[in-house]
């Protein structure tokens, strides 16, 4: 028992002094990333769709129809070269560099918009090259959130569109409340058939237990310099003239939305439309919410053949605590299931 007990010790000892190098590390390459401002990265969808094509083709035609689809190609491919010598090498230059871009950006929107830190800087990398006649398309799924969050994410769709880029907002799932303040910005929304767009509307929740505490004889003190510094709170007790304020706020802040909408979509009876009611994507498309109704990707593909369809993606660098604790769940998780590996190795199962 004595040796167990010192052994036991040595582990402990061992195991506090790994951690407390792993934490050094750590803080080290957390230093070093902080200089580092994340990556681009940049997909080029079209040989992707073209890879898949491919490999289709191998597997369901036979050798014939494959030699005939070989030769097709080989004989489209002499007819465009011939046509390169007619014209000459410096128009054939100048049509590859006119060929359109649409560069695919995706916003996956949380109740923060915590997405707007990485859209803003794939804008701001797609606007540094992009030309008039290439398009932007947003391929946008949000449930709304707070106001300032997605009335900067809808600022930086904006940016597009002043720099006269055409904007398209592709919705496959939702685009509600501050998704859609952000959709409304395109000069085209397209949606699926099922997906939810509108809930133009605001709406706030405030928990109280002052009466809970007020049982338990706990006084909670609020002091405030400002007759509305502080409306609602969730402890102390709440005033009518609070709530009318607090009330007030919410329809002022409606009234915003709605200016908004109206001026990004004026063909919208935005009296009709702001109740803070939802509509699937056929409805949608009555109510002029949107302007065509199908999928993203049947709106991508459509243009794999006349355009370059490019995906860009930023990507910011983890923090130290993130890398840290992914590390230590990883090395967790690979313990847990080597030891359920033996446990059922041992029973037999």
């Amino acid at each position: 028992m004595e040796f167990l007990t010192d052994y036991a010790g040595f582990m402990l000892k061992l195991v506090s002094v790994a951690i407390v190098i792993g934490v050094l590390l750590a803080m080290i390459a957390s230093g070093k990333s902080k200089s580092r401002s994340g990556s681009l990265s940049v997909t080029k969808l079209n040989e992707g769709y073209d890879s898949m094509k491919a490999e289709l083709n191998n597997q369901l035609l036979d050798k014939k129809a494959l030699k005939e689809q070989a030769k097709a190609a080989k004989k489209q491919l002499k007819l465009e070269k011939k046509a390169q010598k007619k014209g000459g090498q410096k128009k054939d230059e100048q049509q590859e560099t006119s060929k359109k871009r649409l560069y695919v950006l995706d916003f996956d929107g949380d109740i923060k918009a915590s997405s707007v830190t990485t859209i803003r800087e794939e804008i701001t990398a797609v606007l540094s090259v992009a030309r008039p006649e290439d398009e932007v398309v947003v391929r946008l799924e949000s449930g709304g959130g707070v106001v300032h969050g997605y009335g900067l994410a809808a600022s930086q769709l904006q940016r597009v569109k002043e720099a006269n880029i055409p904007l398209t907002v592709c919705v496959d799932k939702v685009a509600a409340s501050g998704g859609y303040m952000m959709a409304c910005v395109a000069d085209k929304i397209i949606a699926a058939p099922f997906a939810i767009l509108g809930s133009i509307g605001v709406v706030a929740q405030v928990p109280n237990v002052h009466r809970l505490l007020d049982k338990g004889l706990i006084d909670v003190e609020l002091h405030t310099a400002g007759r509305y510094k502080r409306t609602l709170t969730m402890l102390g007790k709440n005033t009518d003239e609070g709530r009318e304020k607090f009330k007030q706020d919410l329809e002022d802040t409606h009234v915003l939305f709605k200016q908004f909408v109206s001026s990004q979509r004026p063909i919208l009876d935005i009296d009709a439309i702001a109740t803070g009611d939802t509509w699937y994507g056929s409805e949608a498309l009555e109510n002029k919410l949107v302007d065509a109704v199908m999928t993203s990707d049947s709106y991508l593909v459509s243009h794999y053949d006349n355009a370059d369809v490019v995906q860009v993606a930023f990507k910011q660098p983890k923090g130290m605590a993130e890398r840290f604790g992914l590390s230590v769940f990883s090395a967790f998780e690979q313990k847990a299931v080597s030891w359920i590996s033996k446990v059922i190795q041992s029973r037999g199962y």
